[in-house]
């Protein structure tokens, strides 16, 4: 038990799947574990443990944004003993050919700074994602058939950003999409020796302004969890 995570020694697998809304993860445990168990619920994160294939998974909420992450990440790696971790979320398309509903392995994760800062001061850490897990990945999405994409995300530290200049200059270097949390999942796994990957679903779009629709969008965020899983246990 720490101060924010409240389960008990044994409750977390060593295989995490973080969602950064935690009735998402209550979704995703729901729908994709058997014998779930709830093994969190301070300050309504919700975390849950089951099994898929017979492997224990823990799903469990990050909340929105890099020090929200950054806290559960730490936590769960240095007092419960997880070793991969995979972001499941949405992000937003920022290049033409990344369509509503695609899939982004985010193989590198840019961003104007982290948590991790502070640790790394002058050094322009590169955060990038374990490259077992992204090629597993990637033969899963192909084998189901879902439209993907594998290259450089932008995470952001903020939601509602007024500097359409950056953007641009994101979209000029082959950024694409941009979400809150990646960067610091991968440079606190890298710190740690554990294995981290993103996985995103693509639910707006930068460039032409669609955003896919809440009642549309259980189908694609399924097609996400399943990559996450396959991908870890491969």
């Amino acid at each position: 038990m720490t101060i924010h995570i409240g389960a008990k020694p044994g409750e977390i697998a060593e295989t995490v799947l973080l969602p950064g809304d935690p009735y998402r993860a209550k979704w995703a445990a729901e729908t994709f574990l058997n014998d779930v168990k709830l093994v969190n619920e301070v300050r309504g994160m919700l975390g849950f443990t089951g099994t898929w294939k017979g492997n224990p998974v823990t799903i469990h909420g990050s909340g929105m944004g890099m020090p929200s992450l950054s806290i559960y990440v730490n936590e769960l790696i240095k007092d419960f003993g997880a070793k991969t971790l995979i972001r499941i979320g949405s992000c937003g398309g920022m290049q033409d050919k990344v369509a509503l509903r695609d899939v982004i392995l985010a193989m590198t994760a840019s961003s104007i700074s982290t948590p991790s800062r502070a640790i790394l001061r002058e050094v322009n850490f590169a955060p990038s994602a374990d490259y077992g897990l992204l090629r597993a990945a990637a033969d899963a999405a192909m084998v189901k058939g879902t439209p993907l994409h594998v290259g450089g995300i932008y995470s952001a530290d903020v939601f509602y950003d007024e500097r359409q200049d950056l953007s641009d200059q994101m979209t000029r270097h082959g950024i694409l999409g941009v979400e809150m949390e990646a960067a610091e999942l991968y440079t606190v796994a890298a710190r740690y020796g554990c294995r981290a990957l993103a996985v995103l679903t693509v639910s707006d779009h930068l460039k032409t302004g669609a955003a896919l629709p809440s009642d549309q969008r259980e189908k694609s965020f399924g097609d996400m969890v399943e990559i996450a899983l396959e991908a870890a246990f491969a």
